[in-house]
């Protein structure tokens, strides 16, 4: 039996020319938005959001009963931030309006302002895997190069940044709870809307008060660090993974930082849903039309015609240690073994 043909598109030129058209026309198959599916997706997460909330605040303070009901309920928070993600490239709803709507409404509960997001996450999308353009990555990605020409104080500080116990936790709430609050470009984007997020949320977090009191303001910090958490944990692993990909134009190809620079996780069908389908990037990466709701579907179609690589639990975790673009072997590498080591090469 002949292999399926690798779906990553570095292989040669024909493979490029031949095989990508056909992977843009498959794809657009899964593009049609059903205001059904985005109701439903929509509504129930909602739906759940809240009363996983409401469970907890009720079994409080029971810590056996609330942290699993706290862990379910950052979950969700997760899924309402790919459902806003998915109203930014107005691929949820079938219209503009109703996307916008629908990503504004989704913002206080996600912590994100919705316009901000939307340009700096399409700015993402159009300099994906350039090394020139690296301030658009969620996860800054120092080169082999760069790391040995750099200070002993910048090195340090890069090795903290980029230690997992640093840049989850610390690097979720940093990014969540104090950054969003004036994101970047908010003053050239939409300085009213931050400003109206701010207060919406500030509002929310006021009823949580008088309806729930302390026990309801516990709750909700925890869903929040826990949320925050999973969410650098995806956006770490969704660029960050040995063979990844970066260039420097003019060599730079988008549809190769699409397919090759993006994970496809697969860490089962419960996580899947709990996050979306935003654990297969690879496709939402090369065709940002496809609603969440059908980005599952497409990617295992696709597997039956290219041999997808995907990642599972063990690589994932063993991705962590990964930390610089080597552009000599083109893949992504460990912090080298010792300090000397490096300053030799520096030298």
């Amino acid at each position: 039996m002949q292999a399926a043909p690798s779906l990553r598109p570095e292989i040669t030129p024909a493979f490029r020319a031949e095989a990508l058209r056909e992977i843009r026309a498959f794809t657009r198959d899964w593009t049609a938005r059903d205001d059904r599916l985005a109701a439903l997706s929509y509504g129930a997460t909602f739906s759940l959001y809240f009363a996983t909330f409401w469970l907890a605040v009720q079994l409080w303070p029971n810590p056996w009963l609330v942290l699993p009901i706290i862990v379910i309920n950052a979950f969700l928070g997760v899924r309402l931030y790919v459902l806003q993600h998915d109203c930014g490239h107005g691929a949820l709803f079938s219209t503009k309006r109703r996307n916008d709507l629908a990503g504004h409404g989704l913002s206080i509960f996600t912590l994100t302002p919705y316009r901000v997001m939307q340009s700096n996450h399409n700015a993402h999308h159009s300099h994906l895997g350039n090394l020139d353009e690296r301030d658009t990555t969620e996860i800054f990605t120092m080169t082999l190069r760069e790391l040995q020409a750099a200070s002993p104080w910048r090195r340090l500080w890069y090795q903290l940044y980029r230690h997992p116990l640093i840049l989850i936790p610390i690097g979720g709430i940093f990014t969540y709870v104090l950054a969003y609050r004036w994101p970047k470009n908010a003053g050239r984007i939409d300085p009213k809307g931050v400003i109206l997020h701010n207060l919406g949320l500030a509002l929310w977090v006021g009823m949580i008060w008088v309806f729930a009191g302390v026990p309801g303001l516990i709750i909700y910090a925890a869903t929040v660090f826990v949320a925050a958490c999973i969410g650098v944990f995806l956006v770490y692993l969704q660029h960050n993974f040995e063979d990844t990909w970066w260039d420097r134009k003019p060599d730079l190809n988008p549809a190769r930082a699409a397919l090759q620079g993006s994970s496809a996780l697969d860490l089962g069908w419960w996580f899947d849903l709990a996050v979306a389908n935003i654990t297969y990037h690879d496709i939402h990466h090369f065709n940002a039309n496809i609603p969440s709701y059908r980005l599952r579907a497409c990617h295992r179609a696709l597997r039956a015609k290219y041999a997808v690589p995907t990642i599972g639990w063990a690589e994932a975790l063993r991705s962590f240690t990964l930390k610089l673009w080597d552009e000599d072997q083109g893949r992504l590498v460990p912090f080298p073994t010792n300090a000397p080591h490096v300053a030799a090469r520096t030298a």
